[in-house]
């Protein structure tokens, strides 16, 4: 019987152990244009250890315009587009369906995406039909095989977990990635869909005002108003000429949306969007841990308000105490 030696059996040992990723990344989009956190997905797909190919998954109708985006970003070996009436407008059972579907046809090892309302939805369910643990909201993809960081505790805690199954679901919090180079040139190809089972789910309608001003998921600037706001009507006489002297998206806290100041699509925090812009401004925010959570990866912070004790203060780069109702319409006049 012949034995390696000590070093030649652990170079044959790490060989055996490391694995190849072969990724499928699914396109956040609207049918019209591709989502900029898809972007920041692509780049954390491609930091994977040992990824062969980095596919992309465009499904919808009409989508055209949105396979050749993403056929354009670095890194992406083909972008696969699947297009149905039933697509249009995907719901978590029957996109579940389909996204198995696509995962058994290319032997996919890694199913990715953007962490957007769309993957938490139907990537638990991709789980569950494949039987394996989906790793969410990673912020950071490790040099070593199947090993993620993300956060717990609305950020407090960062978890390191290791999964070894051998089809792994992950969703990426975008802005924990730089977003990918659009000089790439992929082939697209299509998938043949079929009609797929579903539970009983419908899509009936969307609620998101559509506005020409920065869209708050992809804003570089922000302006979010808390509780201190007391109204809605403050959110426009107050807040929305700061935010259209500076070209910033409104936010808000989830105090003010609870309070029904404004509507839902514009929260900010662990249960509502997650941003990271190039300013945040948090105006009459108290600083909760969970509107935290959204915000506080920000480069540059400012906080406005009259409790000079207020929590918001301890992860602002510059504050204001101040009554918001004098202070924000001076700031927007010297704008």
């Amino acid at each position: 019987m012949n034995f390696l030696p000590l070093a030649a059996r652990n170079v044959a040992v790490a060989r055996c152990g490391s694995r190849t990723y072969s990724t499928l990344l699914v396109a956040d989009h609207n049918n019209k244009s591709l989502a900029k956190g898809t972007l920041h997905a692509v780049s954390a797909a491609a930091k994977l250890p040992g990824m062969t190919k980095l596919d992309v998954l465009v499904l919808g109708k009409g989508c055209g315009d949105v396979a050749k985006e993403c056929s354009q970003l670095q890194g992406v070996s083909k972008v696969v587009i699947a297009e149905s009436d039933q697509l249009e407008r995907p719901v978590a059972d029957t996109a579940t369906n389909l996204l198995a579907a696509v995962q058994k046809s290319g032997n996919y090892t890694v199913v990715s995406s953007v962490a957007s309302s769309f993957a938490k939805e139907t990537f638990p369910r991709l789980a569950a039909k494949l039987d394996v643990q989906p790793i969410t909201d990673v912020i950071e993809v490790t040099s070593e095989e199947g090993v993620f960081k993300r956060p717990m505790y609305a950020g407090n805690a960062i978890a390191t977990v290791k999964s070894s199954d051998a089809i792994k679901i992950v969703t990426f919090r975008a802005t924990a990635f730089e977003a990918a180079a659009t000089d790439g040139s992929a082939a697209i190809e299509s998938f043949n869909t079929e009609n797929y089972e579903s539970a009983g789910l419908e899509w009936l309608s969307e609620s998101e005002k559509q506005s020409d001003k920065p869209q708050l998921a992809s804003a570089s600037r922000v302006v979010s108003g808390g509780r201190g706001m007391k109204s809605g009507e403050n959110f426009e006489k107050v807040l929305e000429p700061l935010c259209d002297k500076l070209n910033a998206a409104m936010g808000a806290s989830r105090a003010a949306v609870d309070a029904g100041m404004v509507p839902n699509e514009l929260q900010v925090g662990q249960t509502g969007k997650v941003v990271a812009p190039a300013l945040y401004v948090a105006v009459g925010i108290s600083g909760a841990i969970q509107h935290l959570a959204g915000m506080k990866d920000s480069k540059t912070i400012v906080a406005i308000n009259k409790d000079a004790d207020a929590p918001i203060f301890q992860v602002a780069d510059y504050g204001l105490v101040g009554d918001l109702f004098e202070k924000v319409p001076e700031l927007t006049q010297k704008a």
